[in-house]
């Protein structure tokens, strides 16, 4: 078990042992420091891989600016080479084949690199959503547990003043009968 784990079921523990509010059956009190250091430590446990994958997000234009960017220095480059082998006809052929072999290598190597980020950033996102739902589908479970607890306990306390409820009105009809029993004595 994961310590990100642990410290979801110690909240989970926390919140179930909190006291209810006063006439609530569903608001607890809880003490903000707990709660917050639970909360801090859950924080510092995120693992490394989420901020990694939260960086390389941020710096995704980054990595593709300097993508284009080396796309274009290659680009030129190649154009560079094309212009110093323009002189003869061979020379100029071979420029030419040397040139456009240049500019779709630069091209594809460009493709290539945009590609590569981009299947990157797709796969950070993927991880960070799939992230992010396994974190709300606990705090899901943490909260139908809750309320499954709140509502049982709930339905407890009402069995119990009806129980109470019942008991009272028995007693107050024997006592009626027994007020009735004693007037009709005195009549007579």
């Amino acid at each position: 078990m994961s310590r990100i784990e642990q410290i979801i079921d110690e909240l989970e523990d926390y919140v179930e042992s909190c006291k209810y509010q006063t006439f609530s059956t569903s608001n607890v009190v809880v003490n903000k420091e707990e709660i917050l250091e639970l909360l801090s430590e859950l924080r510092e446990n995120v693992p490394d891989e989420i901020r990694q994958y939260q960086k390389i997000i941020s710096n995704q234009e980054a990595i593709l600016s300097e993508a284009k960017t080396q796309a274009n220095s290659i680009v030129k480059e190649a154009n560079k080479m094309t212009e110093q082998l323009v002189d003869e006809h061979e020379i100029m052929q071979k420029a030419y084949a040397t040139a456009n072999k240049l500019v779709d290598d630069a091209n594809t190597q460009a493709n290539s690199i945009l590609d590569q980020a981009h299947n990157e950033a797709n796969h950070i996102r993927s991880s960070a959503i799939q992230y992010t739902d396994d974190m709300l589908k606990s705090i899901q479970t943490i909260m139908s547990h809750s309320m499954d607890g709140a509502k049982s306990r709930f339905d407890q306390f009402m069995s119990s003043m009806q129980s109470n409820f019942d008991t009272i009105t028995q007693n107050r009809n024997e006592l009626s009968g027994e007020v009735a029993k004693e007037y009709d004595d005195i009549d007579v």
